[in-house]
């Protein structure tokens, strides 16, 4: 019983420590990562008035992308968005000459260019630097990632300290409404923790291929042990998983990309003064007969891709959907227009085929408005998970205290929490890193210290 007691006490000292770091970024997640689930409904509101246009009179995509860089003077093509529909703008992605920055040019099918978004300052691009890396660059990813590690954690001790012991279902599975509000708060955050801990569980989990560390270090064990099969098609740390080591993120690796073309293939003769190359609208021609899930991009020769990827030799066209499924990538000579290479979900690794299903759950894509629901509902109990453990923590807390759950009189067995604690830890290197930074700053700095002690609330209780 004394063990038990312990033991109890020790994991609700975790949980709270856990929940101390992690409740600032769960609402800074929940909410950035909702607006995500969003992504394609935004970008099209953002587009609105580049989309329906009259069909008459249409120009080649060569004559597109020559109207987009001439508005533009020394700009460079990095790809090509085949129009959704057949009245919508095609948007040529360009980079401004000097490192001025990108831009996401739309051009009306008569070839008239209709305006530009900085893609940087479009709503979905701004969400998504909070969300994987706080608008902190790299930094802010391992933050992020921290924080998810942490977040597994407090879940984990959280169902933990929820287990009923033999109470009834009041409070464990609904909370008591007429116990008063102590009981409410406490029972509105054990009942909102255990209904959302399965599906936050898998919210992160499938948010660890892109963490800085954790992905580098899951794509170097894949590396070790073989189990590679074509390119990766997500981000570790805002980078592509085969960038060089200095690109950086997003569209300012792609402008330090080498071989973007001042003109598009299918202008002008090649710098070799040899045959004119297969054109944009040849390749937009093929892209259009295969029938691939839209968004659809075309990448010339020599174009930087995506992150700081490493430029290709041939046209590449890609279905850049959310549901990984569903994508699909070809690659075309660049003098003969002749199929090199296609590949689809299926042909990718079976490990990347299960991250591929879990970035698809993670974006709300993998079947529709159905995922983005149950991932805005996830969001909402995960706030009100972190605003019912502030108020709990705020009514008990003693006044000018940290209010931590203070030490067992008797400390647990360690062997139990050891092997729990490395298990956690073998899985979640930054997770390890910081535990033992804990460890080191409570036992060896601040117990020694009686105001700290006191006010962390490390003293032992009977």
């Amino acid at each position: 019983m004394i063990q038990s007691f312990a033991l109890y006490r020790t994991i609700w000292r975790w949980h709270f420590y856990a929940g101390l770091f992690v409740v600032p970024m769960v609402l800074v997640l929940a909410l950035s990562g909702s607006l995500y689930l969003f992504k394609p409904q935004i970008e099209r509101w953002e587009e609105r008035a580049f989309r329906s246009l009259p069909v008459a009179e249409t120009v080649s995509p060569d004559a597109q992308g020559e109207a987009a860089l001439s508005a533009f003077p020394g700009a460079r093509l990095h790809s090509y968005r085949l129009p959704e529909g057949e009245g919508d703008a095609a948007l040529v992605h360009i980079a401004l000459p000097g490192g001025k920055g990108m831009r996401d040019v739309f051009v009306s099918p008569q070839g008239k260019v209709l305006g530009s978004l900085d893609p940087d300052k479009r709503i979905i691009a701004i969400d998504r630097a909070v969300h994987g890396q706080l608008l902190l660059g790299k930094r802010g990813s391992w933050i992020v990632e921290l924080a998810a590690s942490w977040g597994i954690v407090m879940i984990l001790t959280g169902l933990y300290l929820w287990w009923p012991r033999g109470r009834g279902a009041a409070g464990v599975i609904y909370p008591r409404l007429t116990r008063g509000p102590q009981a409410f708060w406490r029972d509105l955050h054990a009942v909102t923790g255990f209904w959302v801990s399965g599906l936050a569980l898998v919210l992160l989990v499938t948010g660890l291929p892109w963490a800085s560390v954790w992905g580098s270090a899951f794509k170097a064990v894949r590396t070790e042990m073989g189990w590679v099969k074509g390119k990766q098609d997500w981000t570790i740390g805002g980078r592509a998983a085969d960038a060089d080591d200095h690109a950086g993120h997003d569209h300012a690796a792609m402008m330090a990309g080498a071989g973007s073309m001042h003109a598009m293939p299918g202008m002008a003769h090649d710098h070799a003064g040899g045959p004119t190359p297969v054109s944009l609208t040849e390749i937009v021609a093929e892209a259009r007969s295969r029938h691939m899930a839209w968004p659809v991009i075309v990448m010339p020769p020599g174009a930087p891709g995506a992150f700081g990827a490493k430029p290709s030799s041939a046209w590449i066209v890609k279905a850049d959907t959310q549901n990984r499924l569903l994508g699909e990538t070809y690659t075309f000579d660049a003098r003969t227009g002749a199929q090199r290479s296609h590949e689809t979900f299926a042909d990718k690794h079976p490990i990347d085929r299960v991250v591929g299903y879990g970035i698809s759950w993670h974006e709300g894509a993998l079947f529709g408005w159905v995922n983005q629901l149950i991932g805005v509902m996830t969001a909402l109990m995960l706030v009100t998970l972190a605003v019912s453990g502030f108020v709990l923590w705020w009514r008990r807390k003693p006044g000018g205290v940290l209010g931590a759950p203070p030490l067992p009189a008797v400390p647990a067995r360690k062997r139990g929490m050891a092997a729990i604690a490395l298990m956690l830890a073998a899985f979640l290197p930054l997770l390890a890193l910081s535990m033992a930074a804990m460890l080191v700053i409570e036992r060896l700095v601040l117990v020694r210290i009686a105001p700290a002690a006191r006010w962390l609330g490390l003293v032992r209780t009977v």
